[in-house]
């Protein structure tokens, strides 16, 4: 954080929200062993495109996509035949710093992607303390439990300033088949 803060050091990012059939998001809970947030509740995958050439592909945000699909398998076991590129649907971008324990923290811009998939999981015990789908109702009452502090749940900077800002609209146009009518991936939110 000390970095981030003297050098305004920023670096790219994405966060996963995958569905299932069922129109329900997959959430996962970060190990313990995580540098940064452990334990929290957060959408279904968040990392960082690696230095290669695969994933500083520009073009149709294809870098940023196979940073994902390389990065599920890693943390949730999920295969890429399970994870189509071209069916990474790249919704919006973010610009988010957030401190996570004092000494470290996230800075970030971060490119937010939908899949709507059914998918084999087997969780990465490192990466992965639990996995939940939850449908809207479910979420709502994490959302509460988060805010309340109940039964210690607590939920990731990035998840919930998605959920504040974007997630239940974009939610709705998934359901409605309208997703496309919901990209902006012209506009980069600051959420700083």
């Amino acid at each position: 954080m000390e970095k981030i803060e003297s050098e305004n050091l920023l670096h790219r990012a994405f966060s996963v929200f995958l569905f299932n059939s069922k129109n329900e998001l997959l959430l996962q809970q970060r190990s313990a062993t995580k540098v940064t947030f452990p334990k929290v509740w957060t959408n279904t995958c968040c990392s960082h495109p690696l230095y290669r050439d695969s994933e500083l592909i520009d073009e149709n945000f294809l870098g940023v996509k196979n940073a994902a699909q390389r990065k599920l398998f890693d943390e949730l076991g999920i295969p890429a035949e399970d994870l189509p590129i071209d069916q990474f649907v790249p919704v919006g971008r973010m610009l988010y710093k957030a401190p996570s324990d004092g000494k470290w923290g996230e800075h970030e811009l971060d490119y937010l992607l939908f899949i709507v998939r059914d998918v084999h999981l087997h969780p990465n015990p490192e990466e992965v303390a639990d996995v939940k789908y939850v449908n809207r109702d479910q979420l709502k009452e994490l959302l509460r439990k988060a805010d309340a502090g109940e039964e210690g749940v607590k939920l990731s900077p990035w998840f919930k300033l998605v959920v504040d800002n974007f997630l239940l609209k974009w939610w709705d146009h998934l359901e409605r088949g309208t997703l496309a009518e919901a990209i902006d991936m012209k506009t980069i939110h600051k959420l700083i």
